[in-house]
């Protein structure tokens, strides 16, 4: 491939040196922030040897080479414009002034919960196979003739077979728990950073909100019927001892405040006294507002959302379900189902409430049926390009990256989108109808298995094949019917 004509290529259909205000790359694809997108000469871009697949989202103007070639044309373009190395940071910084109030609102939660995705993942993913190791009846049925007696279990687990690794199984339980009890110390972490404050003193306020001199708060509805709840008095306040473990709403609204409170200190602080003062009144106010008034109405709050949605589900039912994943897809376009992962890590730390998140087994479908459809464009299509293109991007999907798929050819060939969200909507409303659900996060799509509540892997497992089938069956319909149209 010739780099540096590629890459003067590119600048000239985005419009010239002038239009390009930032510039960077992630794994895959060139970001670029535009002065003008209307100048974008989006048909010759799509024919420039390596291009496979552009979009724009959130300010900011994305081409997909994939892997390995994106960091050749960008190192030449970088040359050609005399831009330098810019980080991903720096060009969302750029695009942000060109983003609407609710864009910045979801870009800022991605911000915050996207690093610290890996720990919940891994979290989650060993949640389900303690959870699996210890299911009764997942492996192993209850004999017939302890069955003709009348058994009280259905079968047994793991654990019951093997005795002897009854502590493994609860080391694993004990690591899958960490990142949910303290998810207030991530969270804060994160969420300060994000607001400009110190991310230590973030973490700090998060270990205050789950200090283990407090009640626990996962039982704190148990706790408070039963009056065990214990109080400070503080200069005539009385203030619960109760710990927010698991909680999103209250950390990050405590998190705002506590960086606002540092960055406001530091305005009129005298720099000698800073490293003092500062961080010692911005954590103890913080501290105080979080226990007072944040964290008692956003505890509320999100238990407002969970019971919203867990009715909203259970009592649509395959309806809701099936609606929310027909648009799943389009709502991904749009970058919305970002703030899905404030909703599912509330979902899961209130399991016990909930039963889990409904909407990452949605998701696992709609991932799929992208997939299924790019790979039946792949069947459909003779064209050795479109493909090299597909056959990848459709394996990626169904594996849960679904930008190549969706942005470089089901969304080139609509028919493909639309047999996917078809796709899509069937099987979700199907698994909604059974109720299936997930315990943790994961890869959403064939690898999302050990996510799933054991009792809803069957269905999850039809719905699989249902979003499959018909997305591809569908794709290739429809796709090779346009092409005999056109």
């Amino acid at each position: 491939m010739n780099f540096p004509k590629i890459a003067q290529q590119v600048i000239e259909k985005l419009g010239g040196k002038e239009n390009i205000s930032a510039l960077a790359h992630c794994a895959t694809r060139l970001r670029i922030v535009l002065k003008d997108e209307g100048k974008v000469d989006k048909e010759a871009i799509e024919n420039i040897e390596g291009v496979k697949g552009q979009f724009s989202v959130s300010g900011q103007y994305q081409i997909i080479f994939g892997s390995g070639t994106v960091n050749k044309v960008h190192a030449e373009m970088s040359s050609l414009l005399n831009m330098g190395d810019m980080t991903k940071n720096e060009v969302a910084a750029a695009s942000a002034e060109k983003q609407n109030f609710l864009m910045q609102i979801v870009k800022g939660l991605a911000d915050i919960f996207v690093p610290i995705i890996p720990a919940i993942v891994a979290g989650g993913l060993l949640m389900g196979i303690h959870s699996m190791l210890t299911a009764q009846g997942f492996f192993w049925d209850v004999p017939q003739e302890l069955r003709d007696a009348g058994a009280a279990i259905s079968g047994f687990s793991v654990v019951d077979k093997f005795p002897q690794y009854s502590d493994l199984v609860d080391f694993i339980n004990t690591i899958a728990n960490a990142p949910f009890v303290f998810l207030p110390v991530l969270l804060g972490f994160s969420a300060t950073r994000k607001f400009g404050g110190n991310p230590f003193l973030g973490a700090a306020l998060g270990m205050l909100l789950v200090h283990p001199a407090l009640a626990d708060g996962w039982n704190y509805a148990l706790t408070a019927a039963q009056g065990k709840i214990t109080y400070w008095n503080v200069l005539g306040l009385e203030i619960e001892k109760v710990g927010y473990q698991g909680t999103v709403i209250p950390t990050l609204v405590s998190a705002w405040v506590l960086a606002t409170l540092e960055k406001t200190f530091r305005k009129f602080v005298p720099s000698y006294l800073d490293n003092l003062v500062t961080p010692l009144f911005s954590l103890f106010i913080a501290g105080l507002l979080a226990f007072t008034i944040i964290g008692p109405l956003g505890r509320e709050a999100g238990d407002l959302i969970t019971r919203g949605l867990t009715w909203l589900y259970d009592t649509l039912g395959f309806i809701g379900g099936g609606v929310f994943g027909t648009f799943y897809a389009p709502i991904v376009i749009t970058g919305m189902h970002q703030t899905f992962i404030a909703v599912e890590t509330q979902l899961l730390s209130n399991m016990s409430l909930s039963g889990g998140t409904f909407i990452f087994p949605i998701a696992a479908m709609s991932n799929i049926a992208q997939g299924a459809a790019c790979l039946g464009v792949a069947f459909a299509m003779k064209d050795p390009k479109v493909r090299g293109l597909a056959i990848p991007s459709g394996v990626s999907a169904l594996l849960g990256i679904t930008e190549p798929a969706m942005f470089g050819v089901n969304l080139r060939y609509r028919q493909a989108f639309l047999a996917a969200m078809i796709g899509s909507g069937l099987s979700s409303a199907f698994i909604a109808f059974f109720n299936v659900k997930a315990q943790a996060l994961g890869a959403a799509g064939f690898l999302g298995i050990p996510s799933i509540k054991p009792d809803s892997l069957a269905m999850y497992s039809i719905g699989m094949l249902i979003s499959f089938v018909v997305a591809f069956t569908l794709s290739v319909i429809m796709v090779k019917r346009a092409q005999v149209k056109a």
